[in-house]
């Protein structure tokens, strides 16, 4: 009769126990386009919100189309087709200021289903709502920039060098602020306000509130 080898006291972790102790995995979803209208501050913020955030299951490429927002909009539908089923979204990051043609902008976004981050009446307001809860009408940027410089002194939206770790903490009450400034799809009607946090929703969509 075959002995039977004693047993030598380890246990033998059972599979699914193993399988338990795993990190979970997240499959990347497909990238977002966002393309910008602007060649310094927009680009540099939210590459400095996917640093700091550093969410691996989304992929965000940044293109800046510095022209006139129906341009924006046309130069990001462009790169979408071109790249077939690539992305998963086409983002545009647009300010009201002075640009004619918007209304023309946003319709044509519309039809070609693109999304747009719109603030009104420029991306400082949205700057400015990572420090307080700002809802009086703002004429432009210099006065927009006049209230952001009491927070970030000698801001220039014409700086090669942006500094987003004034912004790191901020950016979860600025999306709290500017949700509640105007319903989807107003903000070009609406003085102040920003669809920024929309944009921001899908790079951090973790952040609880969102």
């Amino acid at each position: 009769m075959a002995r039977q080898p004693k047993p030598d006291g380890r246990k033998t972790p059972r599979r699914e126990s193993t399988l338990r102790r795993r990190p979970a995995h997240r499959d990347p979803l497909p990238p977002i386009l966002v393309v910008c209208g602007a060649m310094n501050t927009e680009p540099a913020y939210l590459k400095g919100l996917l640093a700091s955030v550093d969410n691996r299951a989304v992929a965000v490429k940044i293109k800046i189309c510095a022209q006139d927002p129906v341009s924006v909009v046309r130069h990001t539908v462009a790169e979408r087709n071109k790249a077939g089923d690539h992305y998963h979204q086409a983002w545009c990051v647009l300010d009201v200021d002075e640009f004619a043609h918007l209304e023309e902008a946003l319709r044509l976004a519309a039809d070609e289903n693109v999304e747009v981050a719109l603030s009104n009446p420029c991306f400082e307001l949205w700057l400015l709502l990572h420090f307080r809860d700002h809802r009086a009408a703002v004429t432009g940027y210099a006065q927009a920039k006049k209230h952001l410089c009491g927070h970030h002194p000698n801001y220039s939206k014409a700086a090669r060098e942006f500094d987003f770790g004034r912004y790191r903490a901020g950016w979860p009450e600025a999306v709290e602020r500017a949700r509640k400034l105007a319903k989807k799809g107003e903000e070009a009607k609406v003085n102040p306000s920003s669809a920024m946090w929309r944009l921001v929703q899908q790079i951090a969509p973790t952040h609880p509130s969102v």
